[in-house]
């Protein structure tokens, strides 16, 4: 089996665009991951926002400045009825967010807005039966909702899934995340009262998920961070998690956020490492993410049985943060634009959502937990 070219894997990381780019998008929210990532990244493509708001208004006006925006709105209604705005963007706290959606959908009912779409940020809902109510709200109202799980689009993520679809790895025995980094947590976490599991570790289920199918059940284990321990009390702080999925393949993340006391003075060994082994050969990567804003790219590096020995490294210049972010909206246009159903669809998230759920009861119950265990648990 011959090893796959380097286009091979440069069209596999790099996300589709639609044909038109001028569909209107209505902003709401304007802090790190809106006005450094999503914005950056849809300018980069041509894309079209054409409103914000925000919690500050003078916030907004700042980011509408930077990546010229022409209207600055002061509330999610005059956004949703925005004239040109078909698609909203959502990206405020995860216990803000539902509220965001629910109004969106009333304004939609009462013939005030045109939206054809909603891109909601990760987690959809603050737990399992709220992400489902949302799912059912838009669904009913006619509008597209897509979440925007954007390690997905990590390069070497969008690879390895590349990788595999090929049959080069053979079938797959073990999946493997490794993070040892120390994120960035937002004030509004404090609220929420968890960190990891719905903020970091949603990404890697998801991916683990985007990789392998649907896990039969998972076993979690979690404990405080003590670092953030000492800013507000929290129990998912350090996750530990192991995936069952049919034909006895297996998969696992070892989430750590405490990563050593290296703020405290110690040296540091900061990453994200990931690898996946099958019966015909083994891929592994790691993020780029923990060097922001440093520009350093993921990575894929793979082997067979047919290669006596020798790594196949493709490469590629683009990264996870902000390059990646155009693959969740790119993938809600193109969806529009071909009548078909968006990958990141709402419905299909619910799976990450169970997943992410039954790891917490997981936790709590010391017992390993089927993700169909908290779908049931709603109907």
């Amino acid at each position: 089996m011959s090893s796959l070219a380097p286009s091979f894997f440069q069209q596999a990381v790099t996300a589709e665009l639609p044909v038109d780019r001028q569909i209107g998008i209505g902003c709401v929210g304007a802090g790190f991951i809106m006005a450094d990532c999503h914005l950056v990244a849809y300018r980069q493509h041509g894309l079209n926002p054409v409103a914000i708001t925000s919690r500050t208004r003078s916030t907004a006006e700042q980011v509408a400045a930077r990546h010229g925006i022409a209207s600055v709105c002061d509330t999610v209604d005059q956004v949703v009825q925005h004239p040109e705005v078909r698609v909203l963007d959502v990206a405020v706290p995860p216990d803000c967010q539902a509220d965001v959606i629910r109004r969106a959908i009333q304004l939609q009912r009462e013939g005030k807005g045109k939206l054809r779409a909603i891109l909601a940020q990760k987690p959809l809902g603050t737990n399992y039966p709220e992400a489902r109510e949302l799912v059912q709200l838009c669904e009913d109202a006619g509008i597209v909702l897509g979440v925007n799980q954007n390690m997905r689009f990590d390069q070497s993520v969008r690879a390895c899934k590349a990788l595999l679809g090929t049959g080069q790895l053979g079938q797959p025995v073990l999946a493997t995340i490794d993070m040892r980094a120390i994120p960035h947590w937002m004030p509004w976490q404090e609220r929420q009262g968890w960190v990891t599991l719905r903020i970091m570790s949603i990404h890697h289920l998801d991916t683990l998920r985007y990789w392998l199918g649907e896990p039969e059940r998972v076993f979690a284990s979690v404990a405080p961070d003590p670092r953030t321990a000492r800013k507000f009390a929290h129990e998912d702080g350090i996750a530990l998690y192991i995936l069952e999925f049919p034909g006895n393949v297996r998969a696992g993340s070892w989430d750590d956020v405490w990563a050593g006391p290296s703020r405290e003075g110690a040296g540091s060994d900061i990453g994200i490492r990931w690898r996946v082994e099958g019966t015909l050969g083994l891929a592994r990567g790691t993020i780029g993410w923990p060097s922001y804003p440093e520009r350093t790219p993921s990575t894929l590096d793979y082997s067979t049985t047919a290669d006596q020995g020798q790594w196949h490294q493709p490469r590629w210049d683009s990264v996870w943060f902000p390059d990646a972010f155009i693959g969740p909206m790119s993938e809600l246009l193109c969806s529009l634009e071909q009548n078909r159903v968006p990958s990141i669809n709402g419905r299909e998230n619910l799976k990450t959502m169970a997943l992410v759920d039954a790891c917490y009861l997981s936790a709590k119950e010391h017992r390993a937990v089927s993700p169909q265990e908290i779908a049931s648990r709603s109907e």
